[in-house]
């Protein structure tokens, strides 16, 4: 099953900005940062805050926690 857990896409497209512009701000390969954008690939988390700070945005913002599978107590 598919889970779309980031945001980044989004956010790219609220700020207008562009995977590339992206890629150049966390000196990460565009491939890299369309894998993220498509959730096909999960950033770390030091590069999620890399990302969120680039874009001016609260983490939270970033991620999106309903999409994690339940963890069983």
């Amino acid at each position: 099953m598919e889970r779309k857990i980031n945001r980044i896409k989004v956010m790219l497209a609220e700020k207008g900005k562009t995977n590339k512009w992206l890629s150049e701000q966390v000196g990460k390969d565009p491939a890299t940062v369309s894998k993220w954008c498509t959730n096909m690939a999960q950033p770390t988390l030091e590069t999620m805050m890399q990302i969120a700070k680039v874009l001016e945005v609260d983490l939270n913002d970033l991620v999106r926690f309903e999409a994690l599978p339940d963890i069983e107590k």
